[in-house]
């Protein structure tokens, strides 16, 4: 049940906060409702930041299914073509163009260098799980699936934390740099308990079995 409503969130905060991201940059004025020095960095680097939006919001479309079991057996085809687009398009162009949009990032040194670990870290994951796929190994593709779209999810967990911090009280210019670095390291670190915690069950299992 709890993981029923877990897969549910999730599925819906991705693909709520993608089609926010989509709608939001496709029909309002570049940089509505952000800070006045973030909107003078994106109208500066129109191109950076449209793709990083619209690529990363695919990577957030498609992500989630490339987790279902049933899309997985059932339409073997449809779920490699998705996983083309999600790291070929998504994960490729949305970390690249995170990568240099992160040197230009408000909130100073902190926020840039948070960003700039978050675009790598992305890229770096979505490269294992391609080559582990090429290779035939399934089992460490779906382990870098895993990390690479924990970090893919920190265009949500930014945009929850933020209002709440704002809300708090907290200056923008303050809990910004934070943020940066908040809204993908404990996604990241969830991820590698999940592992430790199907590694802790293997054993157990294993033992049930031999008696």
């Amino acid at each position: 049940m709890i993981k029923t409503i877990g897969t549910i969130a999730l599925y819906f905060l991705a693909l709520a906060v993608a089609a926010y991201a989509i709608l939001a940059y496709a029909l309002l004025p570049l940089g509505t409702g952000v800070h006045p020095d973030m909107r003078l960095t994106f109208h500066a680097h129109q191109v950076g930041i449209y793709t990083h939006v619209f690529a990363s919001s695919l990577a957030l479309l498609t992500g989630p299914f490339q987790f279902s079991s049933r899309l997985r057996q059932r339409y073997r085809q449809v779920h490699r073509w998705m996983g083309r687009v999600y790291l070929g398009i998504g994960v490729a162009l949305g970390g690249l163009s995170g990568l240099y949009m992160a040197t230009l990032a408000f909130g100073g040194l902190t926020a840039k260098l948070g960003f700039t670990c978050l675009a790598l870290a992305w890229l770096y994951t979505g490269l294992r799980a391609f080559r582990a796929i090429r290779a035939g190994d399934v089992a460490a593709h779906r382990r870098w699936m895993v990390r690479n779209f924990a970090l893919t999810f920190a265009a949500v967990t930014l945009r929850l934390y933020l209002p709440l911090s704002i809300a708090s009280g907290i200056p923008f210019e303050i809990c910004y740099p934070v943020v940066a670095w908040l809204c993908w390291m404990p996604n990241l670190l969830v991820a590698e308990l999940m592992f430790n915690r199907a590694r802790d069950r293997r054993p157990m299992r294993e033992a049930r079995a031999e008696t």
